[in-house]
C-alpha cells in the first residue's frame, strides 16, 4: 500500500477548499493549485475564515489553526506536484478540462502517485485513460462541506488496482471519514438516489400538487430529513442539479432524469439558489 504524506489538490473554490481544509487538519502536508494567483488568494482566504469560525466557536485554538495553516503551500504551477503521493482534482464539472489536468498530472507526478477527482457524475474511465496510469486513477468523491460531512463515496474503475483502492480508502479513514465503495457508474450512490428525487419534488412543485413549504415540511417531518428538497435544490445550486441531472440522462436515458421545465427556467433566468440569492426560496 502506498503512504501517503503529500496531497495535491487542483482547485480552491468550494469543493476545493473544503478538502484541502480536511487534508491539512488531517496531519497531510497540502498544495494548494490555483488558475491565478487572484483565485488562489481568494480560495485561501476562505480556509483561513473558515478555520477562524472553528476558532471562535471553541473547536480549534488559535495555535492549531496556525499549525493546519503551516501545511497548506497555495501555487499556480502544476510543477509543485512533483513530490505528492495523491493529486486530488476539484474543478468545474468540465469532462476536457478535467481530462487536461490529468494529462498534466499524470506527466510530473512520481510514478507511485494516485491521482484522483471529485467529480459527482462523469465518468472516471475516461479520466483515466488520459493518463498513462489508469490503474493509479479512482474518484474521490467529498460531501460539501467537505470538513463536516462525514461521507466519502469512493468510486473505482474497471482498471482500478486493489492497491489503488486500498491506499483510498486508508486516506480517507486517516481523514475521519466513512467510506461507501462504488463502481463507476453514472450518478455512484448519493446522486443516482439523490437527483431523481429531488426532480420529483420539483414535478410535484410544477403540478401545483402542493406548496414548496409543504414539500419541505413533509420531508421534513414525515421522513425525518434534516432539509426538505427544495431547500437542499437552492443550497446544492440549481445549476448543479441539472447539470448532474443532464449528464445521468446522457448515460442512462431514465426519464427520472429528464430536468423538469420548472427547473430549467429558473436556471435560465439565472435563479440558482442560495449563490444567487434566489432560487424556490429568496436568500438574503
Amino acid at each position: 500500500m502506498i503512504k501517503i504524506s503529500k496531497v495535491g489538490v487542483i482547485g480552491a473554490g468550494t469543493m476545493g477548499g473544503g478538502i484541502i481544509q480536511v487534508c491539512a487538519q488531517s496531519g497531510y502536508q497540502v498544495i494548494a493549485l490555483e488558475a491565478n494567483q487572484e483565485l488562489l488568494d481568494r480560495g485561501l482566504s476562505s480556509i483561513s475564515r473558515a478555520l477562524n469560525r472553528s476558532v471562535e466557536k471553541g473547536k480549534l485554538s488559535s495555535s492549531d489553526k496556525e499549525t493546519i495553516e503551516s501545511r497548506i503551500k497555495g501555487t499556480t504551477s502544476a510543477q509543485d506536484f512533483g513530490d505528492c503521493d495523491l493529486v486530488i482534482e476539484a474543478v468545474t464539472e468540465n469532462i476536457e478540462l478535467k481530462k487536461k489536468l490529468f494529462t498534466e498530472a499524470d506527466a510530473i507526478c512520481p510514478e507511485h502517485a494516485i491521482l484522483a477527482t471529485n467529480t459527482s457524475c462523469l465518468s472516471i474511465i475516461d479520466l483515466a485513460m488520459a493518463t498513462r496510469r489508469p490503474d493509479k486513477v479512482i474518484g474521490l468523491h467529498f460531501m460539501n462541506p467537505a470538513p463536516v460531512m462525514k461521507l466519502l463515496e469512493i468510486v473505482k474503475t474497471i482498471a482500478t488496482s486493489p492497491e489503488t483502492l486500498e491506499t483510498s480508502r486508508s486516506f480517507g479513514t486517516a481523514l475521519g471519514k466513512t467510506i461507501v465503495v462504488t463502481q463507476d457508474a453514472p450518478g455512484f450512490i448519493v446522486n443516482r438516489l439523490l437527483i431523481p428525487y429531488l426532480l420529483n419534488a420539483i414535478r410535484l412543485l410544477e403540478t401545483g400538487l402542493a406548496t414548496r413549504e409543504d414539500i419541505d415540511t413533509a420531508i421534513n417531518l414525515g421522513l425525518g430529513h434534516p432539509m426538505g428538497p427544495l431547500t437542499l435544490s437552492d443550497l446544492i445550486g440549481l445549476d448543479v442539479v441539472i447539470f448532474v441531472a443532464n449528464a445521468m440522462y446522457e448515460e442512462l436515458k431514465d426519464p427520472q432524469c429528464v430536468p423538469p421545465i420548472l427547473l430549467r427556467k429558473m436556471v435560465t433566468a439565472g435563479q440558482l439558489g442560495r449563490k444567487t440569492g434566489k432560487g424556490f426560496y429568496e436568500y438574503k
